[in-house]
């Protein structure tokens, strides 16, 4: 089967500054795939080639057209409008019937447990319910693969379990397929919960392409990439 994502030997300049450098990688439908590594390794660019809004450089990339993708970032932009609106504008935006996207929207709302709050307006939420509303308006698309840079990163730890488990729950219900889920996170435990594979990056470059259980088994790790092994062991200490 052909991957949904492939990069062979991209790399990517921003400005000056080599924010990735010969990457290879293959991601096919259905994996949850997790970018570990330490500030400044590359996880965003990464996420933002793999979404098409940064190119190559040099190299090549072959990733899904936009509108089989969905975009969440750390701070989620919300329109200064209500829940709902926030929700069904994006899906107008995208050649929706008006009244298709509010009842599309709605349903959203619904399955991300903001059903009540649908007139409040969505920048009055607090960080968990906006980064909620950013998952409703995501999925209300239906998209192919849910890219996430660091998801959960400003929220206490009640409102990370709810984004969390929202995540989850999406990666795996997808209408033919489970979705494919690709994320950026700095939260180990997090890695461990929702990711079938690690891709580790230092410098622009990827390290370690491993499945989760041999990126957190010790001895496996060090045999495979000394350098991931490190930030394992710095991260959890």
């Amino acid at each position: 089967m052909s991957p949904l994502f492939e990069l062979v030997n991209a790399s990517v300049m921003l400005g000056r500054v080599q924010a990735l450098q010969a990457v290879n990688l293959r991601i096919h439908a259905g994996e949850r795939v997790a970018l570990v590594g330490a500030n400044g390794s590359g996880k965003s660019s990464l996420l933002r080639l793999l979404n098409g809004l940064v190119s190559p450089s040099e190299g090549a990339s072959v990733v899904p057209p936009v509108r089989a993708q969905a975009m969440l970032f750390q701070r989620p932009h919300l329109l200064r409008t209500s829940a709902r609106n926030n929700v069904a504008l994006g899906l107008w935006l995208a050649g929706w019937r008006w009244r298709d996207a509010q009842a599309q929207a709605v349903l959203a709302l619904q399955r991300t447990g903001l059903a009540d709050l649908a007139l409040r307006q969505g920048r009055e939420l607090s960080g968990g319910q906006q980064q909620r509303l950013a998952l409703a308006r995501a999925w209300a698309r239906q998209p192919q693969a849910l890219l996430l840079d660091e998801p959960t990163a400003s929220l206490d730890p009640h409102a990370k379990r709810e984004v969390e488990a929202l995540i989850a729950e999406f990666a795996a219900s997808g209408a033919a397929q489970p979705m494919t889920l690709v994320f950026a996170s700095h939260n180990l435990g997090q890695v461990k919960r929702l990711a079938s594979r690690v891709v580790y990056l230092e410098r622009g470059r990827v390290l370690a392409d491993v499945p989760v259980a041999s990126f957190f088994d010790d001895a496996q790790l060090l045999r495979i990439s000394p350098q991931a092994h490190s930030f394992v062991r710095s991260e959890s200490a």
